[in-house]
């Protein structure tokens, strides 16, 4: 598997760097190892290839939608990734059960909680698995947002090269706090979530996160030394 994993990011890698101009120099505050969960937003076709090869060589599995299996080639990209195909629309224990034990063993694994891309760049409302993921594995979360990707097809038509940008976040747990886990405090655990991946961002792409006044943290713990993403940047 390392070395099937060697043999696809290499080309993908030059393949992306043609395409585009990618900031990626805050990608060296990703750990090494985890238990960590990462999360990024879904905008095109691109996200995962781009991401997972300027990751490496940290081994990074990620939860795909089964359907990619269907085209040979992607079936094989996925298989040397070692991605954990995951059912959507339905509650896939056995894709839960796979990410679980991943992250047991001090993996880090790939998560894009809007479940489908964009196209337009603009946040998306999240889905609530990676909350089930978060509080059964008690491993932390890392926002890992990016922006500009949207312009790549019409870029590729002008054969102009898209910049492409991303931000690393700081890194936080879920936590119940002893509350009984119903279906109205998944929301808004992902709620919080999303707001704090959505303040990573320019304004114009947080989407139906645009409010930033309107998020809470009432279920989210930061380490010591550490701040809510909230806090953000400066654009």
């Amino acid at each position: 598997m390392k070395l099937a994993r060697r043999l696809v990011n290499i080309p993908i890698r030059g393949l992306t760097g043609l395409a585009c101009h990618i900031d990626h120099a805050e990608l060296a505050r990703v750990p090494l190892q985890g238990p960590c969960i990462l999360l990024g937003n879904h905008i095109t076709w691109l996200d995962v290839p781009l991401l997972m090869t300027h990751l490496y060589p940290r081994r990074i599995i990620g939860l795909t939608k089964v359907e990619a299996w269907r085209n040979p080639f992607m079936g094989g990209l996925m298989n040397a990734w070692e991605s954990i195909p995951l059912r959507r629309g339905e509650a896939d224990m056995g894709a839960l059960h796979q990410a679980l034990a991943l992250l047991q063993e001090g993996g880090l694994l790939a998560v894009f909680p809007e479940g489908t891309r964009s196209w337009h760049g603009r946040m998306q409302k999240g889905q609530p698995g990676m909350v089930l993921l978060a509080l059964h594995s008690r491993a932390p979360l890392l926002p890992i947002v990016h922006y500009g990707g949207e312009r790549l097809p019409a870029n590729l038509k002008r054969l102009r090269r898209t910049d492409f940008h991303v931000v690393v976040g700081r890194p936080f747990h879920v936590d119940a706090g002893g509350a009984q886990v119903t279906r109205q405090v998944r929301q808004q655990m992902t709620t919080e979530i999303m707001y704090q991946m959505a303040a990573l961002l320019p304004p114009a792409y947080r989407g139906c996160y645009s409010d930033l006044s309107a998020a809470t943290e009432t279920y989210l713990r930061f380490p010591p030394g550490s701040a809510s993403n909230l806090l953000g940047r400066n654009y």
